[in-house]
């Protein structure tokens, strides 16, 4: 009779292991459905097939690489910032000419046009951050798919917290610039955006390839210069998707401090952490951490 209940008792024993690791890719199928909705919404709404398809394939790409990251594919962050960000640099930048960069987000607004650039930053910079955080910098953004092969994925000098304004200033200056020429009424300025688009992207790789090696920290570009974080901060704070420590677990080994590649102080659990609003959700301390504080 023994016998009998030990086996019997081996499938109850494996149905809530099954739950949980189900459980763990959860936050990957919600973040495939969010873009969905987008996708078929904008597609409804613009009845414009290309929304239904460019949403679909950069949430399934999200997904896909965030259901990999979880089953511990060291890759799998990789394949997302160059599935997603070579997508939006190489087919709507350079071949549909489209300005991605805030510049063009600018010149959208100021046209009161609800496309491309505009339709982007209100769904990954402005108010998707309240779902995802700074999941755009650390999973989509084509200039950092670049820096984060770098060296220094680590940094390895203290946070100079005084550089910091200088995002502001780059924020003003592509606001002027914009401006100024809406404001002039250039002539081809559609065109005048586009090499925009190109000129800003290798400013930002020269500087930010040179700040990382100056600064040996490959996330340089985006804690000091990066303009798009003026958007992103803000609703960061509020991000439902963020790391969480449990501090009756944590034994202050400051492991997770010295892998965070943006300086994030995760060792606590209140949103008001130092550098709270700075994290791009890469989990680095996660899988660092000895006691499993972090999830």
């Amino acid at each position: 009779m023994n016998k009998d209940k030990r086996v019997q008792s081996k499938p109850a024993q494996k149905e809530p292991i099954k739950r949980n690791k189900f459980r763990k890719y959860v936050p990957s199928i919600l973040l495939f459905l969010l873009f969905e909705i987008v996708a078929v919404t904008l597609w409804l709404v613009k009845k414009n097939l290309f929304y239904l398809l460019n949403f679909s394939y950069i949430g399934g790409c999200l997904g896909l690489g965030t259901a990999l990251f979880t089953a511990g594919k060291r890759y799998a962050r990789h394949f997302i910032q160059l599935a997603v960000g070579s997508y939006m640099l190489l087919y709507l930048g350079v071949i549909s000419h489209e300005n991605m960069q805030i510049e063009g987000f600018w010149y959208y607004l100021f046209l009161g046009v609800f496309e491309a650039a505009t339709i982007h930053y209100a769904v990954a910079k402005i108010f998707g951050p309240l779902f995802f955080g700074r999941g755009w910098c650390g999973y989509a953004c084509w200039t950092v798919m670049v820096l984060d092969f770098l060296p220094y994925k680590q940094p390895q000098n203290p946070r100079k917290e005084k550089l910091c304004f200088l995002r502001y200033v780059m924020f003003i200056l592509s606001l002027a610039l914009v401006s100024g020429l809406m404001l002039i009424k250039i002539a081809n300025l559609e065109q005048i955006m586009f090499w925009l688009f190109i000129v800003g992207n290798v400013l930002y790789y020269i500087l930010g390839i040179g700040l990382a090696f100056v600064l040996k920290d490959n996330r340089a570009f985006c804690k000091y210069l990066c303009p798009v974080t003026v958007f992103l901060k803000p609703m960061s704070y509020f991000s439902f998707l963020r790391v969480h420590c449990d501090e009756s677990k944590c034994i202050h080994c400051d492991k997770c401090l010295r892998v965070c590649p943006m300086n994030v102080e995760v060792n606590k659990e209140s949103r008001k952490r130092k550098n709270g609003t700075e994290c791009i959700l890469c989990y680095e301390c996660t899988k660092d951490c000895p006691t499993k504080a972090l999830h």
